[in-house]
């Protein structure tokens, strides 16, 4: 008898412990977000615009045409408000699904944003929000509005983040002069005090009001088109400049992000007439503290092959090779220096040499870390080191050109 009573008392137990699917959410209810872009407005205000998946038309082949109508495969929503939350659930008035935002892949910045008010305050709504992910791309929308990238439609990604996302992965793996940046890694970065973070920036040239319409993406050179264009330098939380080329390049060296890229060397008269790919590379910076004066040390090791050759050079003599190892690391050595003295010059450490210092010495950190932007790290010694080798030079070691 006791056993039984026992049995069903555990029984009702597990019947309010195991409630079944109390929070669940049907597909059809939802808006799936997949971008959040933010921008100032003239008020002073936060401009939220969202970019809502349309499920129907993501789904199948190409742009889904029904009664002979062609419908986007998102669709856009913006608000504003006197802080994020006021914004976001504004957009609940144009909506008519409840927002979802665990799918949200990429956050877009405006440039007038970071730069009058910096990016500090936009983060604790979105850290706050459990549906939000840590993973979450972000980019700096440059000479442009983040409500102008949500808003452009891309021909080959149907969803525009998604086209973000991977280009900035493809360039940051192939070409160097970009990083793939979440959310989590911008945390670290701004709350650390030994560095700032940087940000990738997009852009996007054309026409824009062609960029939003269905129409564009059908032409073969579309009219508005998102492309990455350099990194964002912060400070305090600000944007204080923008950088692109061999400068933006040189940063990601130091901080151990180059993956893989080219490298153009001169060849006695002839300029940029042979390219050394890097296959794979390592960086590792180190600090000393001297009668509390920092100096900083950085090692670049790389490893390529020879892609190209525009001039007559014999590749299967040692010396010629071993010449080309000297150019090389010429080459990235000043591209690293020259990145260094213009982040000198802007006194905003994104290359992490406060936290060399940090490390290294940890009571003379205490010391320079309140001053270190504006006092120490423009002024700091830095040597720089690399290292390089030619693994391979390609299927031909002698140029065809040497036959002529």
């Amino acid at each position: 008898m006791i056993k039984g009573l026992l049995c069903f008392f555990s029984m009702l137990l597990s019947i309010s412990i195991l409630s079944g699917c109390w929070s669940n959410q049907e597909l059809p209810d939802l808006a799936l977000v997949s971008a959040i872009g933010i921008d100032l407005s003239e008020d002073g205000e936060f401009v939220n615009t969202i970019q809502v998946i349309n499920p129907g038309n993501v789904a199948g082949e190409g742009i889904q045409n029904t009664g002979g109508s062609e419908s986007p495969p998102v669709s856009t929503y913006t608000e504003h408000g006197y802080n994020m939350t006021e914004a976001q659930r504004r957009i609940s008035k144009k909506v008519s699904r409840e927002l979802y935002y665990a799918h949200t892949n990429l956050l877009v910045i405006g440039e007038k944003l970071a730069e009058e008010r910096g990016i500090q305050e936009i983060f604790d709504a979105l850290e706050r929000d459990n549906e939000f992910r840590t993973t979450t791309k972000v980019v700096v929308a440059q000479d442009a509005k983040a409500e102008e990238i949500i808003k452009t439609l891309t021909s080959i990604d149907k969803i525009p983040a998604n086209k973000v996302i991977k280009t900035l992965r493809s360039t940051e793996r192939i070409w160097g002069e970009n990083i793939n940046l979440e959310t989590r890694g911008l945390l670290q970065k701004l709350i650390s005090p030994g560095t700032s973070p940087v940000i990738s920036c997009f852009r996007a040239p054309g026409d824009e009001e062609k960029g939003e319409a269905i129409e564009g993406i059908q032409e073969t050179q579309p009219p508005f088109r998102l492309q990455a264009s350099g990194l964002a330098l912060f400070k305090d939380g600000k944007l204080i400049h923008t950088v692109n080329g061999d400068t933006s390049k040189g940063i990601l060296w130091v901080l151990d992000k180059i993956k893989e890229t080219g490298v153009s060397l001169d060849w006695k008269q002839n300029k940029e007439a042979i390219v050394y790919e890097v296959i794979r590379q390592k960086t590792s910076v180190s600090a000393q503290v001297k009668n509390n004066q920092p100096k900083i040390s950085v090692e670049v090791s790389a490893e390529g092959d020879i892609g190209e050759t525009a001039v007559p050079i014999d590749l299967r003599k040692p010396h010629v090779l071993k010449d080309l190892e000297g150019l090389v690391e010429k080459e990235i050595k000043e591209n690293l220096l020259s990145s260094i003295k213009k982040t000198q010059e802007l006194q905003t450490d994104v290359l992490g040499f406060g936290e060399a210092v940090h490390r290294a010495d940890s009571e003379a950190w205490k010391e320079m870390k309140e001053n270190w932007n504006d006092e120490y790290f423009p002024e700091v010694e830095v040597d720089v080191k690399v290292h390089a080798f030619i693994r391979r030079t390609g299927l031909r070691n002698k140029p065809f050109l040497m036959d002529f």
